[in-house]
């Protein structure tokens, strides 16, 4: 990462390198014992870039625009200023973070809890897919910090008796530009106009937009930019390679690369929630582990695919890019990108989920004939021209028979659960991860799954 610490004119850095290179650990940074010991039990054991540049300029009371790629400690660099400060003035409903997805929203509130947990902070998580009277409940409770997506953010403003954000003295968005391209633009302006005006407010993303600027303007009173990274850039020990490959092909290339690769743990990018469905089918009929996650799941089995990925009891997670942001799973080995991003920058978010806290890890895009356009715009927003992943084309066509087969019995699959759901519409049973999958799999011609029973 080279540390090229870019500062707009117009915004004022008030840390020199000197003093930059001194600050080795979170004391320094002027955090308080009870919090360094709560790092330290969580194993951080020296504060990240964006920590360094941040937390110093936080607990000064500064608003913050923080700027740093995915998988640099972005979540601590908002939490141990908030935390902090409400050491000092301990107050209910003290701080409010706004997150895009809701997993990311989970993963934030248990950074909060697992630093927080010597001072017994109390946090809600406020998002879509769960029952709206358990959160009312919590947020009944007053607790300390509320992590919410926009949309029931604002359900619960209102329509829940005596829920309010008025005492509010803390305002963080993370991952700023998906938010606002989730097109949460009015959620967002509500919520501003409902929390108090004097409070401190920190924007964290990992690309600075025309939205994300415009949203600076409305939000913050002269606030410091703190940029890790002024380009956009993905990890050094990212290895990253594509695929040009006929679109029919599409599914025959990746299993090759599975077997390939055999023994580490993947994440696999489709665009729709149907490819995502269809290919972890297909996949499981050719006898790999593979879980899906996207957004047409139930909210609590979106959870326990993630938890069985993180478990390490699958070791292939297909995702659309609700996975795409801000998620760390320490041991993903391998993305593929199976279907190339529309947008550019979401490209730099999925292969963020590999290569995390210095760890190495490899990403592969497939390419079509349809996606080449995407592509260059990919390889000239990273500066980087990719390499081709070497593959053995008779080797791959050798998979071609039975990769078919399975793609038959995956539509099969795909539609006889279409109507299964439609007949349970009032009885959604436990189908909807289809982790069961129907028991084709072992009619395909030599499916590894015959020999593993005790799943």
């Amino acid at each position: 990462m080279a540390a090229a610490e870019e500062h707009d004119s117009s915004t004022e850095t008030l840390q020199t390198a000197a003093e930059e290179e001194e600050a080795k650990t979170f004391k320094d940074l002027g955090v308080t014992d009870v919090l360094c010991e709560a790092c330290d039990q969580l194993g951080w054991a020296k504060p990240t870039k964006i920590q360094i540049e941040a937390i110093p300029l936080a607990l000064q009371g500064r608003d913050i625009i923080g700027l740093a790629e995915t998988g640099s400690g972005k979540t601590g660099a908002f939490a141990l200023p908030i935390l902090n400060a409400l050491l000092q003035t301990p107050q209910r409903l003290f701080a409010l973070v706004l997150t895009p997805t809701r997993e990311l929203a989970f993963q934030i509130s248990e950074q909060f809890e697992a630093l927080g947990s010597s001072i017994g902070v109390q946090c809600a998580v406020i998002v879509g897919g769960i029952d709206s009277m358990s959160q009312s409940l919590a947020l009944a409770k007053k607790p300390h910090i509320v992590i919410a997506t926009p949309g029931r953010l604002i359900d619960h403003l209102e329509n829940t008796k005596g829920f309010n954000l008025r005492a509010l003295k803390y305002l963080v968005m993370d991952e700023a530009d998906r938010i606002l391209n989730m097109d949460f633009e009015t959620e967002v302006d509500k919520i501003l106009k409902v929390i108090p005006r004097d409070r401190k407010t920190f924007l964290f993303s990992a690309t600075m937009t025309k939205k994300v600027q415009k949203l600076q303007r409305a939000a913050l009173k002269n606030p410091v930019k703190c940029a890790v990274s002024s380009k956009y850039q993905t990890v050094e020990k990212l290895q990253q390679y594509y695929l040009f490959i006929p679109s029919k092909f599409k599914d025959t290339y990746l299993v090759y690369i599975l077997n390939e690769l055999a023994g580490n743990s993947f994440m696999i990018f489709c665009s729709t929630c149907n490819n995502t469905q269809r290919t972890a089918l297909l996949l499981r009929n050719l006898g790999f582990t593979a879980i899906p996650l996207h957004g047409q799941m139930s909210q609590s089995k979106r959870l326990g695919s993630l938890n069985k990925f993180k478990a390490k009891a699958r070791s292939i997670l297909l995702a659309t890019d609700v996975a795409s942001r801000g998620l760390d799973i320490p041991h993903v080995d391998v993305v593929v990108n199976f279907d190339i991003p529309t947008h550019s920058k979401d490209y730099i978010h999925r292969v963020g989920r590999t290569a995390r806290a210095g760890r190495s890890g490899k990403a592969i895009t497939f390419v079509t004939q349809y996606d080449v356009e995407l592509f260059q715009r990919i390889e000239h927003l990273i500066g980087k021209k990719l390499p081709v992943f070497p593959t053995q084309d008779e080797e791959v066509m050798m998979l071609t028979e039975r990769v078919n087969e399975a793609q038959r019995f995956a539509r099969m699959e795909l539609r006889e659960h279409g109507e299964k759901k439609k007949r349970k519409r009032e009885d959604a049973g436990d189908d909807d991860d289809t982790e069961g999958a129907i028991g084709v799999r072992n009619k395909v011609a030599g499916g590894k799954m015959k020999k593993r029973k005790g799943r």
